[in-house]
Formats: C-alpha cells, sequence, structure tokens
C-alpha cells in the first residue's frame, strides 16, 4: 500500500520496534511483525498486533514497571 505519511513510498511486511510511554512507563517492544515504508520508514500494526503491544503496555503499568524492553514472542 501507499504510505499514508510521504505519500511516496510503499510499504513492505518486516520487523520493527515499538516504543510505548505512558506516564512514568516506557515499553519498547522488538522483533514486531509490520509493514514499513521502504521510503520514510513509517511503521503500520494490525489489530491483533496493535492490542498485543497495548496489552503489554497495560500489564507494565499494572505490575509498577518503569522500563521494560523485550521481543514480541515474549510479549502480553
Amino acid at each position: 500500500m501507499k504510505c499514508i505519511v510521504c505519500k511516496t513510498g510503499e510499504t513492505h511486511p518486516g520487523k520493527t520496534t515499538v516504543t510505548l510511554r505512558r506516564d512514568q512507563t516506557v515499553v519498547v517492544v522488538e522483533d514486531v511483525n509490520a509493514l514499513i515504508c521502504d521510503n520514510c520508514g513509517h511503521y503500520y500494526l494490525d489489530s491483533p498486533t496493535t492490542k498485543k503491544v497495548m496489552d503489554t503496555l497495560t500489564d507494565a503499568i499494572a505490575r509498577g514497571t518503569k522500563l521494560e524492553i523485550l521481543a514480541m514472542k515474549a510479549a502480553a
């Protein structure tokens, strides 16, 4: 698909790192499947992947985590 950010690149399947921050908690999830723009690098996650990443953030907050770095296979 055409990237909606740069409007010139095309997206292709790949892996990316997603960094999320809410209040004082930061979660970094590596090796996340995404569609990635070959021009600007913007990434797009599908709904199930987005849910899993967001659930990981919610869980980290509930545990009182300040910083967590993990691979997608270990998330949620």
